[in-house]
């Protein structure tokens, strides 16, 4: 337990820094009715976090790669070095996918609104 622990505390430091940034951003100003305010401030905010999630994507497979060479034939790390590069795979598809659906769907309400 203690050894999860540990693995997981460089994830929960990302996870509160990341958290911080959010909550000293500036406030969505929806309160004067510009709908256009919003909707650049909801794409800003998607597009911050994509080119977060691809970043931290690309560490893990640099993480991910180095533990795969390093591996020196041994299965156990040689198979958390490959869920390692197939999670960040996975969760970069997942964010470049919500990404694009923020799209679509913020085009769809322009149009829907206008």
């Amino acid at each position: 337990m203690v050894q999860m622990l540990r693995r997981f505390r460089p994830h929960c430091a990302v996870l509160f820094s990341l958290f911080v940034i959010l909550a000293s951003a500036t406030p969505a100003l929806a309160d004067s009715g510009d709908l256009g305010r919003v909707q650049n401030f909801a794409t800003n905010v998607i597009q911050v976090l994509v080119t977060l999630a691809g970043l931290l994507a690309a560490g893990f497979f640099v993480v991910g790669g180095i533990g795969y060479i390093t591996s020196s034939g041994n299965p156990e790390n040689l198979d958390r070095s490959k869920k390692t590069i197939m999670y960040s795979s996975i969760g970069l598809a997942v964010s470049i996918a919500a990404f694009v659906i923020s799209n679509i769907v913020t085009d769809l309400a322009t149009t829907a609104f206008k």
